[in-house]
């Protein structure tokens, strides 16, 4: 503002005649080209103070206060602004312009909201005269606006969308320095309730984006962190489908041409957030993780465990299940039986495997952590995984056996049949491997050792006699009712899975070394249960049933041994194998066994096996002409044991049906007998059944003098509870005696 001006302000500060003040303002008035206005289209006029903070008037004392009202008109005043600023700029009179923008700095800074709207126009005006010396002022220019952006007032803000506009066009590249107060400023905006200014913010962001896309020097990594943090502070549903729509587009960009794609830089950050809370960005990183794996393939291998961690929860969750499990599909496709093989570290650094080796301890580490989950379709696609990896990586996996096992066995007590399923095919894999051959185990003083080794010999993979001890020891425990919820069902599969003989071969052998009597006898009536029932072990019971065989007669006598814990169940195992004899020999010794109700209760359940199609074979015998005479003295034994209850009017009727043909032929019993021995010449030259009968009454010894043990021990604990409760009155007796006291010398 040129001297002349301030000359004449000065004379107007002290006048108090009214018309000189008024003479001397138009005069002013005159000198800045009307400058000075009055908007009629406000009731309210643009008042430009002069305090005594300003530039012009620094030379008045502090005592002195500019009281002229000053109307500006907003577009005759910006064009004289503009004009002036243009004047300046020709004869370089940067002190004048920068005087010039203090003062439109204070009108911006004002607490008037015309004298804003001014200033801010204003240096709109001055931006648009310097035209590219502009870069010269851009903090003058830029800081005065932008702070007008958070005003109270909407129509200050709007005109501070516009003013910075203006700035910004002109100035082009010079704004970056301010980038970072721009955008802190837009973002804010953004979300401004008035349309026209988010209209205005929206121009200004367009252009905005257009000068960074087209310099060079825009330091788009330094932009990263702020963005970032806008994007965290904003959580409003339009800034999230803005995110969406613009991650769509940067998933599209990176399928187009993957081989620019850092991918190892990049997995990390999505699997962190894949973990989020919010479904739509879980759903997101979830998505982005199964391009991943599609377009960079085996590279992820490295990172399978964090993406395993990332993928495994989400399948409890419907509405992204289906992308997990595509996401899980495909990382399983990528290990194949390439990744068994050892290559040593000098290999590794000179080929491409290094980028793509597995890290399979931390993949093991995630699956057993993420097999205690409650969710059922975690806990399966876990016991898949184990499953895939042993088959494809077996060597390396047994590794990690003594890790696995303890938790696949816990497994086996899950709720979920589908879960106790994909678990037994786990473990059936794990024992039936050859990779297991080569791998030893290491003590338990838990386990039968000497039972485990002669079925580590016998089988080969000592992880499967350590599997059926374990087992056993589950059961045993009973921790979680297993025997009684799960037994039969875990032998079931386990037959259906691998060799049904073995399975029942290894049990038995364990079993004879059990110290725990009841369990033995318990365990026997179950495996002797579904030998008889199950469909699964039609083959097995078809191998017992003729004995034809010397391999038959050894599982015979193995399963003899055991069996021999429960009278009933070897009873049922004579019946199968048509060992009639030894049946009426059993019979007779029970005679001297303990009669239960337990033991009533199991003769009832044989008797009904008899009348179920396994022994259909049994009752058709029964009309054979000559007749088994030991089979019908057998039935009969089994019914003098019956009290007379429905099972005993069931075999009765049975044996009445065929009383009149046995009876006729008792004659001929000799001739049968040495028919039936030798017909029977291999049962009769590998199976000692006196040494086996020997047995039987040894084992039933064991559990007579076991069950007088637990007996003796119960009303020893009965007595020792007695005496601790009439210790415990002691002291109340000897009160009372001490009040009546005994008279010693009664009277006659």
């Amino acid at each position: 503002m040129s001297e002349s001006v301030c000359t004449e302000i000065r004379k107007c500060v002290n006048m108090t005649d009214a018309n000189l003040w008024f003479q001397c303002v138009q005069h002013v008035k005159d000198m800045v080209g009307g400058y000075m206005y009055r908007d009629t289209h406000n009731e309210s006029p643009f008042i430009i103070p002069i305090n005594n903070d300003s530039e012009v008037l620094s030379s008045y004392p502090s005592t002195m206060i500019v009281k002229i009202q000053i109307k500006v008109k907003t577009k005759a005043a910006a064009l004289e602004i503009e004009k002036m600023v243009k004047e300046f700029a020709q004869v370089n009179e940067t002190v004048q312009i920068k005087k010039l923008l203090k003062v439109l700095e204070e009108f911006a800074t004002s607490q008037n909201t015309n004298t804003k709207k001014g200033g801010l126009i204003g240096l709109a005006a001055i931006a648009i005269a310097l035209g590219k010396d502009t870069a010269l002022y851009t903090d003058e220019l830029i800081q005065p606006i932008l702070a007008c952006f958070s005003d109270s007032d909407l129509r200050v803000r709007y005109y501070a969308c516009e003013s910075l506009y203006n700035v910004v066009k002109v100035a082009r590249g010079a704004v970056l320095p301010h980038f970072t107060d721009i955008f802190n400023a837009l973002s804010k905006l953004a979300a401004d309730p008035d349309q026209n200014v988010k209209n205005g913010s929206e121009l200004l962001d367009r252009l905005m984006k257009d000068i960074v896309t087209e310099s060079s020097s825009f330091d788009l990594v330094a932009f990263m962190p702020l963005l970032r943090e806008k994007i965290y502070t904003n959580h409003t549903l339009e800034i999230k489908k803005m995110c969406d729509t613009v991650l769509g587009e940067f998933l599209r960009s990176i399928k187009q041409d993957p081989n620019r794609v850092d991918f190892a830089g990049m997995i990390n950050i999505v699997i962190f957030h894949s973990q989020a809370a919010d479904d739509m960005l879980q759903f997101t990183a979830l998505t982005w993780i199964k391009e991943f794996v599609q377009l960079s393939g085996r590279m992820m291998l490295p990172f399978a465990s964090g993406i395993l961690t990332a993928v495994l929860p989400c399948l409890s969750y419907d509405n992204i299940r289906e992308t997990a499990r595509a996401v899980n599909f495909s990382m399983m496709k990528l290990i194949t039986a390439e990744d068994n093989r050892e290559l040593p570290d000098t290999e590794y650094q000179d080929t491409e495997q290094a980028v793509e080796k597995l890290d399979l301890p931390s993949v093991v580490d995630v699956l057993i952590k993420h097999l205690s989950y409650t969710s059922v379709h975690t806990k399966v696609a876990v016991l898949r995984w184990i499953y895939h990896l042993h088959i494809k990586v077996p060597n390396k996996m047994f590794r990690h056996v003594q890790e696995l096992f303890p938790v696949l066995l816990r497994t086996l007590s899950d709720t979920s049949d589908e879960v106790v399923q994909q678990d037994l095919e786990v473990l059936a894999e794990i024992i039936s491997s050859p990779a297991g051959r080569t791998h030893s185990i290491p003590e338990n003083n838990q386990l039968d050792m000497s039972a485990l080794e002669k079925q580590a010999t016998n089988n080969k993979n000592p992880y499967f006699s350590k599997f059926m001890v374990s087992l056993l020891h589950s059961f045993s425990s009973d921790q979680h009712h297993l025997l009684e919820d799960r037994g039969a069902f875990i032998i079931r599969q386990l037959c259906v899975l691998l060799n049904s003989e073995d399975i029942y071969r290894s049990l038995a052998e364990i079993l004879l070394h059990e110290k725990q009597l009841k369990f033995a006898s318990i365990m026997v009536q179950t495996l002797n249960s579904i030998l008889l029932t199950s469909s699964e072990l039609f083959q097995l019971r078809n191998k017992l049933k003729d004995l034809n065989s010397e391999e038959s007669c050894v599982l015979f006598c193995c399963l003899y041994k055991s069996w021999s814990h429960n009278p009933v169940a070897t009873v049922a195992l004579c019946f199968l194998t048509q060992s009639y004899r030894h049946v009426c020999d059993l019979i007779h010794i029970f005679a001297d066994l303990e009669i239960t109700v337990e033991f009533l209760t199991e003769i009832d359940k044989l008797v009904q096996l008899i009348e179920s199609p396994i022994f259909t074979y049994l009752r058709l015998e029964l009309l054979a002409v000559p007749c088994n005479q030991h089979l019908v003295q057998a039935l009969y034994g089994l019914l003098m044991l019956l009290p007379q209850t429905e099972a005993f009017n069931t075999l009765r009727q049975r044996l009445d049906c065929v009383s009149s043909l046995h009876l006729h032929y008792c004659a001929d019993r000799n001739d049968r007998l040495t028919n039936m021995e030798e017909k029977n010449s291999i049962k009769a030259k590998h199976i000692d059944f006196s040494e086996l009968l020997e047995h039987f009454v040894s084992i039933q010894e064991q559990h007579r003098q076991d069950k007088n043990v637990s007996r003796t021990k119960i009303l020893l604990d009965k007595g020792i509870h007695t005496m601790s409760s009439i210790i415990n009155l002691f002291p109340n007796i000897f009160k009372f005696l001490l009040v009546f006291p005994m008279d010693l010398n009664p009277r006659p």
